[in-house]
């Protein structure tokens, strides 16, 4: 078996043992969009994270027998020309929901304390200078009593309410799907969460339901001093509305995902005023070190499990 790792860069310092016992291993940190066939086009197994393997490439790998992708998504494969050519595709699913949810946070109690604002304050000197005890400059609330909505109740967002409760928050959520159901929490229609809500945050994939979901219109219907966390998918907020939004609506805003990634410079959210009203972190919620060693073992065992599925 060759198997063919397009972009080892992505998944950062891991230990990659547990896939070269299957066969000859090979990995690149990355590849652009000419050197995939080249790389590919006499393997058995390719990995690939969010390298395009598209109906030309697989036309063009003859021994091509299984592609596994190193995320769930699985929108960078041609899905439908794989099964044609019998050629199997598996993702990974589940490995980063703790991870996610622990990002999540993080994201959010900085957005809310404004820790940017007074660790600043502290290392510039300031609080030595100050004739008081303390710095009440900006606020910040409690989780507790807020009402809390979630867009997308899957796993993750399961997960993030069962905690968000634990705080004391009130949670209700908005099934992207239209057929979710928990008992647990109260669902709402999209509307009424976007206007009852203190927090909102975002744990839906990006399909024809979520594109562009939150838009101007929306994000006017959200409280001042709201705040909206996506950590789903970036094409699910309009990013010109959002950056409007938070110059001019009083929200705040925690991003973990944009539309095209790496972000564009020219992103207009790069550019809003009240830039202390907005927060990033460059698509890094799944990648604990422990939610990327469950990932490399969950291709292994994929790759182990096909291998023993054609030798039957």
């Amino acid at each position: 078996m060759k198997i063919v790792l397009l972009d080892k860069e992505t998944l950062g310092s891991v230990d990659l043992s547990v896939i070269e016992i299957y066969g000859e291993f090979i990995y690149y940190d990355k590849t652009e969009k000419h050197d995939t066939l080249k790389r590919v086009k006499d393997a058995n197994i390719i990995i690939t994270n969010k390298v395009v393997i598209d109906k030309d490439i697989m036309m063009k790998c003859k021994n091509l027998e299984l592609i596994c992708i190193a995320a769930t998504g699985m929108n960078n494969v041609d899905l439908d020309f794989a099964k044609q050519q019998n050629i199997e595709v598996k993702n990974v699913a589940g490995y980063s929901t703790f991870s996610v949810v622990q990002s999540t946070f993080a994201l959010l109690f900085n957005l809310i304390s404004n820790s940017c604002y007074y660790d600043k304050y502290v290392k510039s000197g300031l609080w030595s200078k100050s004739p008081i005890f303390t710095n009440l400059d900006r606020e910040f609330f409690e989780i507790k009593d807020k009402t809390w909505g979630i867009i997308g109740l899957g796993n993750i967002g399961k997960a993030v309410a069962t905690i968000a409760s634990a705080f004391g928050a009130n949670v209700v959520y908005y099934s992207t799907s239209g057929v979710n159901r928990d008992n647990n929490f109260q669902r709402n229609s999209l509307q009424d969460l976007l206007k009852n809500s203190d927090i909102i945050t975002i744990h839906a994939s990006l399909n024809e339901k979520t594109d562009n979901l939150i838009k101007k219109d929306e994000l006017s219907q959200m409280k001042k001093g709201a705040l909206i966390l996506n950590m789903g998918r970036g094409g699910i907020i309009n990013e010109e509305d959002l950056a409007y939004a938070v110059d001019h609506f009083g929200i705040k805003a925690g991003l973990d995902v944009s539309k095209y990634e790496p972000i564009r410079i020219d992103n207009p959210l790069l550019h809003v005023e009240t830039r202390d009203n907005i927060m990033f972190s460059p698509h890094t919620a799944w990648a604990s070190k422990e939610a990327r060693k469950t990932l490399v073992g969950q291709i292994a065992k994929n790759i182990e499990n096909f291998i023993q599925n054609k030798e039957k």
